[in-house]
């Protein structure tokens, strides 16, 4: 949909925003909002209750997702900045510079990290909706880190942020533009869902897919013998039930004693769990090992068609080791040594739910989960001749591919409609589109708070 632009338009003055519609103004932040330092203060009651919004609770797109709750005594030192409803709240640390959104309808209590900038419109003069979305555009985060100063977490001042100009349409405009955002940005963030979904369904089909292939078999004729297991009902009648440490003829976990201390700049893979994924391994990602240290612990040693699992953080997924990985080693997972098994046909029966059933039983940590090698080579499946192991192998890999791409292609249009709402936004709030007479379609379901936002 293609909106129409302003009759007239003159330079800005500020590199960044290029021209706005001639009735606008610009002026310096400061001169529309005040910069909120209030505090809670050292003499607040220890049982006093807060409600605390950190870095990790404020989505770009969402804005504010939740608090956790403490009494003043027990919370962060860095949980002071008082928030009210029209606050925006504003990352000044660069790397964490997407945590930036408007306080709306905030519960009682509720503090910010002082890691934010708390922004607090002057009404009548900026509208609190359009500033939220205004210090969210590109540009606006752009000139923030421009102006970041610092090495370890280079973070703008105070002084400086409130300096920075942005556009300032007359009062009426403004509201007319929150509205037309409320709605579209709304719109958008509904279709994203849809896509996130449409992920989530896919994932868990082709979770379907796996297990159904690794406890049943292709063959939909071929006989059928009770599994012993209420829930995973029959399995083929020549399938073998082994433990997994009767399936390997090895099975290890990757260096334990200072791995850290094996690292290089150059070398081979050196993989650790965060680089397993389910079927594969991220290994542009991986650290490096030189290969003289990687033969010191021959034992931990990569080969290809080796079987690695992440024992750490999401238990239980696992990968084929790569030939690209030969020679390299690993740490903090579970290494399964290639061996008489099709290595493909292990990683999915590895992921499958029969297998991850059994480690969801053994593991064990709050913080993090995780499972003990010796719970893990008592697993047990149902292991297949190895000529059917191949072509359950090659089947999975088949639908696997097939998946993987419509994933793929939903997390494009993912993407898409992020790039659309950036733009959008930035259009709107910069007047390079005219939203003045705008109005939702009749057939469109208006966001909540845009029915509550009065254009006067």
């Amino acid at each position: 949909m293609s909106y129409p632009a302003y009759p007239e338009y003159k330079d800005s003055g500020v590199e960044w925003l290029g021209e706005v519609p001639m009735h606008w103004e610009i002026q310096p932040l400061k001169y529309v909002a005040t910069y909120n330092d209030e505090v809670l203060p050292e003499s607040t009651p220890d049982n006093h209750p807060i409600k605390y919004v950190e870095i990790s609770d404020v989505d770009e797109q969402i804005g504010v997702t939740g608090w956790s709750e403490h009494f003043f005594s027990s919370a962060p030192s860095r949980a002071r900045r008082v928030l009210k409803g029209g606050d925006v709240l504003i990352s000044t640390v660069r790397t964490y510079l997407r945590a930036i959104a408007p306080v709306i309808e905030p519960p009682i209590n509720l503090v910010g990290s002082t890691g934010f900038a708390v922004i607090r419109p002057i009404p009548g003069i900026y509208d609190s909706i359009l500033l939220g979305y205004v210090v969210r555009a590109e540009w606006f985060i752009s000139s923030i880190i421009a102006r970041s100063v610092g090495v370890s977490y280079p973070a703008i001042n105070a002084s400086d942020l409130v300096a920075l100009s942005l556009p300032i349409p007359p009062w009426k405009e403004q509201k007319a533009i929150a509205f037309f955002l409320n709605h579209e940005t709304a719109r958008i963030d509904a279709l994203v869902e849809e896509q996130k979904r449409l992920i989530a369904l896919l994932k868990e089909k082709r979770q379907a897919v796996i297990s159904h292939a690794v406890t049943k078999g292709l063959d939909p004729a071929v006989p059928m013998k009770d599994s012993g297991v209420e829930w995973l009902g029959e399995v083929p009648a020549h399938w073998v039930r082994k433990r997994l440490k009767n399936v390997s003829p090895f099975i290890t976990v990757g260096i334990v004693v200072n791995p850290s201390s094996y690292l290089a700049e150059e070398g081979l893979p050196f993989i650790y769990g965060g680089e397993v994924r389910e079927g594969y391994i991220e290994v542009d990602k991986a650290r490096k090992i030189s290969l003289e240290n990687s033969r010191r612990n021959r034992k931990t040693m990569l080969e290809t068609g080796d079987v690695v699992t992440m024992r750490v953080g999401y238990p239980g997924v696992t990968a084929v080791v790569p030939p690209e990985c030969e020679g390299g080693n690993c740490a903090s997972v579970m290494l399964t040594k290639k061996g008489s098994y099709d290595s493909r046909w292990l990683c999915a029966a590895m992921n499958s739910r029969l297998i991850r059933h059994q480690v969801e039983i053994v593991q064990y940590g709050a913080a993090q989960k995780q499972f003990n090698i010796a719970d893990a080579v008592e697993f047990w499946l149902f292991e297949p001749p190895i000529d059917e192991q191949a072509k359950i192998a090659d089947y999975i890999d088949r639908e696997s591919s097939r998946f993987d791409q419509l994933v793929g292609e939903a997390k494009r249009n993912m993407q898409l409609l992020q790039e659309r709402r950036s733009a959008l936004i930035s259009a709107a709030v910069t007047g390079k589109i005219d939203v003045r007479g705008w109005q939702p379609p009749e057939d469109s379901v208006v966001s909540t708070e845009a029915k509550q936002m009065e254009v006067v």
